[in-house]
C-alpha cells in the first residue's frame, strides 16, 4: 500500500510541474471538476472496503484528491465501483462530455501477467430526476464506454516507473431527465483517476452575414441553429424544407460552420460591418442585395437618404427595360433627309433617310413607316395591298422598299423616329414626303387552276387581267417547290420558269407529293410584277393510278387467272408422287446447335472440410507481417479476444485504418482455429457490402485478423444514436446496401445464419456492409431456446421457425432474418419483440403473429417485411428480389410517403399490456416499471397522471408534453397504451 503512496505522490508532482490541466474556455461550462472540488468530492465508493480509494497529497502546498484502485493480485473476481454525486443539468442540454486523465498501469509489471489483470475500465451513467443519495443499485446504469488507455505505464530500469498520463472524452446523452450520475467500474486493473470534468460546450452568440445567431448548446456532431437578420435586412436565400430563416450548424467543439442561407439590406440600405444603414443623399440602392449605394445616374434629380430611385429631370425617361441605374433620356428628334427613288420593278420605291440629329442618349432608336393615298385634300391609309420591305415598323436600318403600288396615284410616306422613352412624350419625331409614280401597269395573274394530274406531273393553267392592255401579250414567271413537311428546316428551293404562254405541264414529279406553284407576270423590260397567290396541288399517289386502270387489271385477272388454274391444276396431278418421293428421301436437317456451356458461379468453401485449418487460411487469406500492424486503441471486445483500431503500412500502399481482431492469451488450439476459420470465410468474399479482410497474422505468436475500419461501428448502436434524424429514403438506402451484400452471399451458397443488425457495420459514408462471418452454429435444448457456437448463444428472435424447429439453415432463412433487420433499421434499432421472452416470440410466431409496422414506416417497406416472414420459406422474396423491389422504390420516392398502418393492439402479446400475473396492472409505477420506463415515475406523477385510467386516455402529443422526450420511449409508451385500450376490430392484421 506504501508503495502504491509513492507512486501516486509521484504522480501528481509530475502533473504539475508540466501543467497537464487545461484551462475552461469560454465555450465551456463546467457541471463537475474533480480537481476543482477538493476534499468536498463526497463520492460513492461500492463495495465500501478493499476497492476504489481516495488519496490525498500535497503539491506545492496545495492538496490534491484522486480516486485509484489496484487489486491485480487478488485471486477473486474484482467488481469495484465509483459513483459521483449527483450532477444537475440544465434543461436544454441533452448531452455532455466527460473529460478523464488517468494512468493505467501494464499488466506486465507486476512479475507476471496475473491472470485477472486488466489494462482497461467501464464508464456508466444513470438519469435520475432527484438526487437518490447514497443509494446505489448497479443495474440502475448503462454503459458508456469501455475506457482503454493510449499509453500504460510501465517499469523502466531500476524498477522506476515512466508514469503515463492519459486524456480520454467520452459524450454521454441523450439526456432527458433533471440529472445524472456517473461511476466507474473496475474488474480488475491498476488505475489511479487523476482528473474527472463534466462539462457541455456551446456555440457563442454571434453575427454574420448580417444574421444574427443565439447562444446553442451543442447536441451532436451538427446541431442546426436559426438566426435573424439584422434590422433592414431579409432573408434571400430559401433553404429546403425549412422556413426562410437564416441558418448555421453548431459543431460539437463550439465553432460555428456552414451557413446555410443569406440575409442582405433592403432596398434603400447598404451593408456597413454588421448593420444595415441608410444610403446618402444622392445615392440610392433599388433592390435587396450584396451591392453598395450608387451615385444617382446624369439626368436625374437629387434624392434624399434612403433612396431606392432617382426621379427623371423634366423631359427625361427610364423606359420599362430600362435599369434604374442608367441615365435618364430624351425622345428622338425627327428622322434627316428623307428621299424616294423609283425601283426598276413597276409600282415600287425606295424610301431612305439619315438617322435622327439628337437620339436622347438612347442606342435603341427604330423606324415605323405609314402610307396614305391622298386625293384632293383627302388621304386614307394604303391598306393591305401595299407591301414593305423588310416591313413597315421596328425597322432598325434607315430605308425601306414599297410595291403593289398604283400609278398616278399621290402617295404620302411618313416615318417616325421610336425609342423607348418616346411613348411618354406628346410630340412625334416624324418626317413626310409625297411621291407619284408615272408607269404602265402590265397585266395580273387573276387565278391559277389544275387542268390535269399524274403519278409523275402536273397540267396547269392561268387567266390574265387585260383590261388595261388588250394588245399586249406578255411573258411569265412560273415559279414551284416542293411542301416541306412540318419540322423540316426552313430552307426553300424554287424552280424557276419563264414562259410565253399562259400554261405549262411540268414532268418528273415525285408520285403522292404536294408541290407549291406560283406565277408573275413580266414587265417589257423583263422585271417580275404582279403575281397570284401561291396554290398547292398534289401528284398521283401510286395506288391511286392503279386504281385509275382497275377495270382493265380486274379484266385481264379474270381472263388469264383461268388459264393458269387449269395449268397448275394439271401440273400438281402429274408431279404429286414424285414430289411424295422426294419428301420421303431429302434428309432430316438440324436446326438447333448447342448452346454456349455457362461458366459456373464461384460457390463458398466450408473451410471446415479441410483436414489442415490452416491451410484454408493459407488460401483464403493473405498473411501480413506483423511489423505492418499498428495497434492504436481498444474499441470493443470480441467473442475471442480485444478489438482495436489501427494501422496498416503495405509498401506501395500506404496507411490504411484497420480493424485488428486479437486472440487472448491462454487460447486452445481449438479456440484459434475457430478464431481463424472466420479469416478462411471472409477471404472468399468480395463485395462493396461484405466486409473486407485485409490479411491475417498465423506464422507469429499473437494471431490477428485484419479487416477494413467502419468508422460508425454497429448498426444497431448507430441507429439508437442517431434516432430520427434520417428520412425513410436514407433508411432504405441502407437496406439496400445490406439486401445487395445478402444477395451476394446467396449468390455464393452461403448461409449467414446471424443475421441482425448488430452485425451490420457502418463507415464514414453510411455505406453498410456485413461481418460476423462465425462459427457454425447447433440448435440446442437452451431454456430460452437459442442457438449455440462455440462463442456463446444467438437469440431466436432473429432466426425463422423452420430453423428453430428443424435445423434448417437456407437462403430462406437468411430472408427471414433480413425482415428483422428491416424492422431493426425503421425502427431506430429497437429491440424486436421488445421484452418478451424467447419462449413468447415462438409462441406468438406460430399464431402467425408478426411485429407491428413501426411508426411511420412507409407502407410498401412493411409489406415487404411480412414477406420475409411468410411461414412457409417457399413463399419468401428471395434476394434478388428483394433488390429489385427496393431498388424500384428507392427509383420512385414518391411510393413511400404512403405510411403503414399501425395497430398496436397486437402489444396483447407484449408483457408490457398487463401484469405479472396477467391481469391489468394496478398502478402507473407497475405498468412503467413492466417496459423498463420505471425512470418516468416522478414525471408521470409531476403531471397528475396516477391511475391506469388517466393513461389509457393519453396520446403520443400528451406523451411527449409530460416530458418523454427521446422518440424511441415515446413509442415504446404509446404501443403499451393502445395495446390495452378495447380492441375496434379485429387483431390478425398481422398475421401471415
Amino acid at each position: 500500500m506504501d508503495y502504491r503512496r509513492v507512486q501516486l505522490s509521484s504522480l501528481f508532482v509530475y502533473l504539475f510541474i508540466n501543467q497537464l490541466f487545461i484551462l475552461i474556455t469560454a465555450k465551456e461550462h463546467v457541471l463537475l471538476d474533480m480537481k476543482s472540488s477538493g476534499a468536498e468530492l463526497g463520492w460513492l465508493t461500492w463495495p465500501n472496503d478493499g476497492g476504489w480509494e481516495i488519496v490525498q497529497t500535497v503539491v506545492n502546498g496545495s492538496m490534491l484528491y484522486t480516486y485509484s484502485v489496484c487489486n491485480v493480485a487478488s485471486e477473486t473476481e474484482q467488481d469495484n465501483w465509483l459513483r459521483t454525486t449527483f450532477i444537475q443539468r440544465r434543461p436544454d442540454v441533452s448531452r455532455v462530455s466527460v473529460e478523464l486523465r488517468f494512468v493505467v498501469r501494464a499488466c506486465n509489471t507486476f512479475g507476471g501477467t496475473p491472470p485477472g489483470c486488466r489494462e482497461t475500465f467501464g464508464l456508466y451513467a444513470y438519469e435520475s430526476d432527484s438526487d437518490v443519495g447514497t443509494s446505489f443499485r448497479k443495474g440502475q446504469f448503462r454503459k458508456v464506454a469501455t475506457v482503454a488507455p493510449d499509453e500504460v505505464t510501465a517499469n523502466k530500469g531500476g524498477g522506476r516507473s515512466d508514469l503515463q498520463v492519459n486524456v480520454e472524452t467520452r459524450s454521454v446523452g441523450p439526456l432527458s431527465m433533471r440529472g445524472f450520475y456517473l461511476a466507474f467500474q473496475d474488474v480488475g486493473a491498476c488505475v489511479a483517476l487523476l482528473s474527472v470534468k463534466v462539462y457541455y460546450t456551446t456555440c457563442p452568440a454571434t453575427q454574420r452575414g448580417l444574421a444574427a445567431f443565439p447562444e446553442t448548446v451543442t447536441g451532436g456532431p451538427l446541431t442546426e441553429v436559426e438566426g435573424a437578420c439584422v434590422e433592414k435586412a431579409v432573408v434571400v436565400g430559401q433553404v429546403p424544407h425549412k422556413a426562410s430563416q437564416p441558418r448555421m450548424y453548431c459543431t460539437a467543439s463550439g465553432e460555428w460552420i456552414l451557413p446555410v442561407g443569406q440575409c442582405q439590406c433592403q432596398a434603400g440600405y447598404q451593408a456597413v460591418g454588421e448593420t444595415c444603414q441608410a444610403c446618402d443623399a444622392g445615392s440610392f440602392k433599388t433592390d435587396v442585395s450584396a451591392e453598395p449605394c450608387q451615385a444617382c445616374p446624369e439626368n436625374t434629380e437629387p434624392s434624399g437618404p434612403g433612396a431606392v430611385l432617382c426621379p427623371c429631370k423634366e423631359g427625361f425617361y427610364r423606359a420599362p427595360s430600362d435599369p434604374p441605374s442608367t441615365p435618364c433620356s430624351a425622345p428622338p428628334s425627327p428622322p434627316l433627309d428623307l428621299e424616294s427613288t423609283p425601283q426598276l420593278v413597276a409600282g415600287s420605291v425606295k424610301l431612305t433617310w439619315s438617322p435622327p440629329q439628337v437620339t436622347g442618349g438612347r442606342e435603341d432608336v427604330t423606324y415605323n413607316v405609314l402610307c396614305e393615298r391622298c386625293a384632293a385634300d383627302e388621304c386614307v391609309l394604303c391598306g393591305s395591298r401595299v407591301r414593305f420591305d423588310p416591313g413597315h415598323t421596328g425597322l432598325s436600318e434607315p430605308s425601306v422598299t414599297v410595291s403593289e403600288l398604283e400609278p398616278h396615284v399621290n402617295y404620302t410616306f411618313t416615318v417616325e423616329a421610336h425609342s423607348g422613352v418616346s411613348q411618354y412624350s406628346q410630340q412625334r419625331a416624324a418626317a413626310s414626303i409625297t411621291t407619284v409614280l408615272h408607269f404602265t401597269d402590265p397585266p395580273k395573274v387573276t387565278s391559277l387552276r389544275l387542268e390535269e394530274r399524274s403519278t409523275t406531273s402536273l397540267s396547269l393553267s392561268w387567266e390574265v387581267d387585260r383590261r388595261l392592255l388588250p394588245s399586249y401579250s406578255p411573258r411569265y414567271e412560273l415559279m414551284y417547290r416542293k411542301k416541306e413537311a412540318q419540322g423540316e428546316l426552313d430552307i426553300t428551293t424554287y424552280v424557276v420558269l419563264v414562259l410565253e404562254k399562259n400554261s405549262v405541264q411540268i414532268n418528273d414529279l415525285s408520285p403522292g407529293t404536294k408541290y407549291m406553284f406560283r406565277v408573275h407576270t413580266l414587265t417589257p423590260e423583263g422585271h417580275p410584277s404582279s403575281h397570284s397567290a401561291e396554290h398547292e396541288y398534289e401528284t398521283l399517289s401510286v395506288a391511286e393510278s392503279q386504281t385509275q386502270n382497275s377495270s382493265m387489271v380486274v379484266m385481264g385477272a379474270l381472263a388469264g387467272g383461268g388459264i393458269m388454274l387449269l395449268i397448275v391444276v394439271v401440273i400438281l396431278l402429274l408431279h404429286k408422287r414424285k414430289l411424295g418421293l422426294h419428301s420421303r428421301q431429302r434428309s432430316n436437317i438440324n436446326y438447333f446447335s448447342c448452346p454456349e456451356k455457362l461458366q459456373p458461379l464461384k460457390s463458398y468453401v466450408d473451410p471446415h472440410t479441410y483436414e489442415d485449418p490452416c491451410a484454408a487460411v493459407l488460401k483464403f487469406a493473405t498473411e501480413i507481417h506483423p511489423n505492418h500492424v499498428t495497434k492504436q486503441k481498444v474499441i470493443g471486445a470480441g467473442e475471442f479476444g480485444e478489438v482495436f483500431r489501427g494501422l496498416l503500412k503495405v509498401p506501395g500502399r500506404g496507411e490504411v485504418a484497420v480493424a485488428i481482431k486479437t486472440l487472448k492469451p491462454g487460447y486452445t488450439e481449438k479456440q484459434r482455429q475457430d478464431f481463424l476459420s472466420e479469416a478462411s470465410i471472409m477471404g472468399q468474399f468480395s463485395h462493396q457490402n461484405i466486409i473486407r479482410l485485409e490479411g491475417v497474422v498465423t506464422k507469429f505468436k499473437h494471431a490477428m485478423i485484419i479487416t477494413e475500419y467502419m468508422e460508425n461501428g454497429a448498426l444497431d448502436s448507430f441507429l439508437k444514436d442517431h434516432d430520427e434524424e434520417f428520412s425513410s429514403y436514407q433508411l432504405l438506402g441502407m437496406l439496400s446496401g445490406i439486401a445487395a451484400g445478402m444477395k451476394y452471399l446467396s449468390d455464393m451458397n452461403y448461409v449467414h445464419r446471424d443475421l441482425a443488425a448488430r452485425n451490420i457495420l457502418v463507415n464514414g459514408n453510411l455505406e453498410c456492409k456485413v461481418s460476423d462471418f462465425g462459427l457454425s452454429r447447433v440448435l440446442e435444448d437452451f431454456p430460452e431456446g437459442t442457438y449455440t457456437t462455440t462463442g456463446g448463444k444467438i437469440p431466436i428472435r432473429w432466426t425463422a421457425p423452420e430453423a428453430i424447429a428443424c435445423r434448417k439453415f437456407t437462403s430462406a432463412s437468411d430472408v427471414w432474418s433480413f425482415g428483422i433487420v428491416m424492422w431493426e433499421v425503421m425502427s431506430y434499432g429497437e429491440r424486436p419483440y421488445w421484452e418478451m421472452s424467447n419462449q413468447e416470440v415462438m409462441k406468438a410466431i406460430n399464431e402467425a403473429f408478426r411485429l407491428p409496422a413501426p411508426m411511420g414506416c412507409p407502407a410498401a417497406v412493411y409489406q415487404l417485411m411480412l414477406e420475409c416472414w411468410m411461414q412457409d420459406r417457399s413463399k419468401r422474396p428471395r434476394f434478388v428480389d428483394i433488390v429489385n423491389r427496393l431498388d424500384k422504390l428507392l427509383k420512385n420516392p414518391e411510393t413511400l410517403k404512403s405510411i403503414a398502418c399501425v395497430d398496436p393492439r397486437v402489444s396483447i402479446r407484449l408483457p408490457s399490456t398487463s401484469g405479472s400475473d396477467g391481469a391489468p396492472f394496478k398502478s402507473v409505477d407497475e405498468w412503467l416499471d413492466s417496459m423498463k420506463m420505471g425512470q418516468y415515475r416522478e414525471t408521470f406523477s409531476h403531471a397528475g397522471i396516477t391511475t391506469m385510467e388517466q393513461v389509457l386516455r393519453l396520446n403520443t402529443e400528451d406523451i411527449k408534453n409530460i416530458g418523454v422526450r427521446l422518440p424511441g420511449h415515446q413509442r415504446r409508451i404509446a404501443y403499451s397504451i393502445l395495446g390495452m385500450q378495447e380492441p375496434t376490430g379485429p387483431l390478425d392484421v398481422f398475421a401471415v
